[in-house]
This record gives structure tokens, C-alpha cells and sequence, in this order.
């Protein structure tokens, strides 16, 4: 067969057409995939999987267009179809409609994309923005793993109290590793300057802190310190840890500020231990019925040793809020319990934000 009649069949067979319109539509699909997938946390595996699976594709539906011919009576094998067929302008027309929608996509998806970037250089600019990524446990006594995630939380906690920083929530940085190399690339992604990092040590009675706020920009140490200290002055050494990283981020802290920081939740270590226990089984990822029992079963432990212990009434109406809001026990006495731990919150420390979230938990 010569060249040109070989290419005559193939515009007879729409083989051009459908050419064009599967490389528009693969295309449009690869960006989609390419912007979209990474915004939803879905693995660059499966990008890759995508543009494999529509590469794979192109030589099927070359074959297909040159074996069938769609006519106004149906899909027929091509041999079926007169030699003087030839398609419709219409075909062209949707063609033409389908680039002018993939270039349109991928025109507001960079758009998107830019403006998205914008701000987070914008946020990461702000030099008070910090995020407290998850201590690591140095402890010869693996069990005490808690103890360190609860440290994290606490600092977060505190450094929260002060307005003129921007902390990111341990929900976003529970997903780092602790010692992670790449700093730069995670500040970036949270949207902040600065960064905090530790390792904690529990031995008896005892334990060791080191703590270190890292600036982004450069990785350098802003400011690191060792606390070696009783367990009896863990709250104070909370309360100075924040604010060294806010006299450091040269944030100003108002009186009340200053109190709400220096505030300790509780006298009763055992208490604060069941407390802790309970932050490490709530905010494990997946919120298993399991370890949201053992969250409520730990802060109700809490609450008994220590009635007083405002902040662990409101994690305590958060962890039953939860059991009975993700299904895992609506009965009447569940219901009952988060409201009771919300209202003894309430009254133990109206004003306190962990209050407010637990009030917000048991109306929702």
C-alpha cells in the first residue's frame, strides 16, 4: 500500500481525530492528577500510575478507531461502513471544545497553584509563626512515648495562650517524624518561619528536656536549652520553655497572657500522668473506637484523682462527645457524661480555651 493512500485510510477511519482528542483529554487528565492529587495527600505513586495507565491506553484506542467507525446507526466494524463516508465538521467541533477546556483547566490550576504558593510565602514570611514538631522519647522505656507526645501537645498548648504568635496545631505535625531532615520543606508546607523540635527523657523521677526553635530559612538555632528538672516542676518548665520561644520570636506577652502561660493545671502528678495518657490515646490517628475509650477511661481517671483538674473535665467531654458522635456509643449515659465533664469545665474555668472546645465538642 502506498504512503498517501495509507494516510487516506487513516483520516477515513477517524484515526487522526481520535489521536488528537485522546491526547487532549490525557493531557487534561495528567494536570488534574498533577494539581489535584497532592492537595488531597494522595501519593506521587499514584500520578505516576495515571500517566502510565493513559500511555498504555493511546495505542488501544488507535486500534479501535481504526477497526470500528461510529455512524448515525451505531458503532460498525470500519469494513461495514462505505468507503465514501466521512465524518461530520461536528466531531471536529467537540475536538476544538475539549482543548479549549484543557488549556482553560490547566490555565486555573496554575492559578490556583500561584496563588496558593503566594501564600504561603506570605505566611512563612511572618516571622512569629512557628510549628512544634512531635518530641522524641529518649527514654530507656519505650511505654513512655506518651510522655513526650504530651509534652508536645502542652507546649503547643501554652504557646497557643499568647496572641501575638501563630502556632500550628499538633494535628498538622503529628505526621512529621520526629529529627526529620528535611526542615525547610516542612516549614514550607505548614506555612511558618520557625520550627521546634525536642527530645524528652523520663527516668524516675526525673527528666530531661532539650528543646531547640530552628528559623526556617537557614535551619540555624534561634535559641535551644536543657531542662533537667524534677518531675514536680514539669509546669514550670513548660511555662519557661514558651516563653523563651516567644521572647525569642520577639513576641510581646500581655499580664494575662503571662499568667495563662505560667497557669498549672493541676497538683496531682498521678492525675497529670492519666491526663497525659489520655492526650496520647485521643489524638492518635484513625480515632478508633479502642483508643477513644481508653482517651475517656485515662481523663476520667484523671478528674477522680484530682476533681479540680479543669483541663482534664474538658478533655474528658471532648473524648465522650467523640464516642458518641463517631457511633461507637450513643446511649443516653454517654451523652450524659460529656455534658456533665463540659458543665464541670465550665464551672472549674469559664474562660479557658480547652473549656470553650469542650462546650463547642458536647453542642455539636
Amino acid at each position: 500500500m502506498k504512503s498517501p493512500n495509507f494516510f487516506d485510510e487513516l483520516k477515513r477511519r477517524n484515526v487522526y481525530k481520535v489521536a488528537i482528542a485522546y491526547a487532549v483529554i490525557a493531557w487534561l487528565l495528567i494536570q488534574i492528577a498533577t494539581q489535584v492529587f497532592p492537595f488531597f495527600d494522595i501519593p506521587n505513586w499514584a500520578v505516576r500510575l495515571v500517566v502510565l495507565l493513559l500511555a498504555l491506553g493511546f495505542p488501544v484506542a488507535l486500534i479501535l478507531a481504526w477497526a470500528f467507525e461510529l455512524t448515525p446507526e451505531g458503532i460498525k466494524r470500519t469494513e461495514e461502513v462505505p468507503g465514501s463516508h466521512r465524518p461530520s465538521r461536528r466531531g471536529w467541533i467537540w475536538v476544538v471544545a475539549l482543548g479549549a477546556v484543557a488549556a482553560g483547566s490547566l490555565l486555573w490550576f496554575q492559578v490556583s497553584a500561584k496563588k496558593r504558593t503566594t501564600q504561603v510565602q506570605q505566611l512563612s514570611s511572618d516571622t512569629k509563626s512557628v510549628a512544634v514538631l512531635p518530641f522524641e522519647n529518649l527514654s530507656e522505656n519505650k511505654d513512655n512515648a506518651y510522655f513526650a507526645d504530651g509534652m508536645q501537645d502542652e507546649v503547643i498548648t501554652r504557646l497557643a495562650k499568647i496572641g501575638e504568635l501563630r502556632v500550628i496545631s499538633r494535628s498538622s505535625t503529628q505526621r512529621y517524624k520526629t529529627r526529620p531532615s528535611n526542615l525547610g520543606e516542612i516549614a514550607r508546607e505548614l506555612g511558618v518561619s520557625h520550627l521546634v523540635e525536642g527530645t524528652v527523657q523520663r527516668v524516675g523521677d526525673r527528666v530531661r528536656i532539650n528543646v531547640q526553635l530552628i528559623r526556617a530559612a537557614n535551619e540555624g538555632h534561634l535559641w535551644a536549652e536543657i531542662y533537667d528538672r524534677n518531675l514536680t516542676d514539669i509546669f514550670a518548665v513548660q511555662s519557661e520553655l514558651a516563653i523563651a520561644i516567644a521572647q525569642s520570636l520577639q513576641a510581646t506577652l500581655t499580664g494575662a497572657e503571662r499568667k495563662a502561660v505560667a497557669e498549672k493545671p493541676t497538683s496531682n502528678l498521678a492525675a497529670y500522668d492519666a491526663y497525659l495518657r489520655g492526650i496520647d490515646f485521643f489524638s492518635r490517628p484513625g480515632e478508633t473506637e479502642e483508643h477513644q475509650r481508653k482517651a475517656a477511661e485515662s481523663f476520667a481517671e484523671a478528674v477522680r484523682l484530682d476533681p479540680q483538674f479543669a483541663q482534664a473535665w474538658a478533655a474528658l467531654a471532648q473524648a465522650n462527645a467523640s464516642l458518641y458522635f463517631l457511633q461507637f456509643d450513643t446511649s443516653p449515659a454517654r451523652k450524659e457524661a460529656a455534658r456533665t465533664a463540659a458543665e464541670t469545665a465550665a464551672r472549674l474555668n469559664p474562660g479557658a480555651s480547652e473549656t470553650l472546645l469542650a462546650a463547642a465538642y458536647y453542642r455539636y
